[in-house]
């Protein structure tokens, strides 16, 4: 079993802590600048993770968009990009969905024993799938990544897992980026729901970072002992 990944929480949300509007179509939060920041990050990890309601609702590329960063990454003899990496309850996800026609590095789906047979049908011409038993816990998911030789972990939403990854507490650092407006739905999607973090009024995250970039601040966090400056 190989050493647990750095994990990595990057997120983009509006000022009232919303990462979508409630309507049709992706809500941009960020801007220009900011998704080349995002890049940059995403071509120093080993793998980039995604739930599977991301994977249907945003329909994302999860890849590195600068040619230069892809010629750095095989020029350092890694793959041209990071592993991508999503996981499912239900196994609704479909074989058209960028996050398996785009690219031709490794993919990973982490789902319950349940709808492994199923996904394998589905998808397994286009990615790895791995059953974790009754299941999926992110501390498992990490565990496994780390034993494939995955040493650094982005985790780019939605919601639930980021909610899952702070609850279980095996977060390093956190990126998330504060976009100047109000969306103002309860309907839309929120950066976490519910539960037992470890950081609350008597244990506060420590910020280690805050920039503008043009109109988005960035407030980076360090969450845990491993957190790399």
């Amino acid at each position: 079993m190989g050493e647990r990944p750095y994990v990595l929480l990057s997120c983009s949300v509006s000022l009232d802590g919303y990462l979508d509007s409630a309507g049709e179509g992706r809500l941009l939060l960020s801007n220009d600048a900011d998704f080349d920041r995002v890049d940059e990050v995403r071509a120093g990890c080993d793998a980039i993770l995604v739930g599977a309601a991301t994977v249907r609702n945003d329909d994302p590329r999860l890849q590195i968009r600068s040619e230069e960063r892809r010629r750095h990454r095989v020029a350092a003899g890694r793959p041209v990009g990071p592993v991508k990496v999503t996981l499912t309850s239900r196994g609704d996800l479909s074989p058209d969905a960028r996050f398996f026609t785009l690219g031709d590095g490794e993919k990973l789906v982490y789902c319950p024993d349940a709808t492994g047979a199923e996904l394998e049908s589905r998808v397994g011409s286009l990615a790895k799938v791995v059953a974790l038993g009754a299941e999926v816990r992110m501390g498992e998911v990490v565990a496994d990544l780390g034993s494939r030789g995955v040493r650094r972990l982005m985790v780019e939403g939605g919601g639930s897992v980021h909610t899952q990854f702070l609850t279980a507490g095996i977060a390093d650092e956190l990126h998330l980026v504060v976009a100047p407006f109000f969306v103002g739905d309860s309907r839309a999607r929120r950066f976490v729901g519910d539960g037992g973090f470890p950081w609350c009024a008597e244990r506060r995250a420590e910020l280690v970072e805050s920039r503008a970039i043009g109109d988005v601040a960035l407030l980076r966090y360090a969450l845990s002992d491993r957190f790399e400056a």
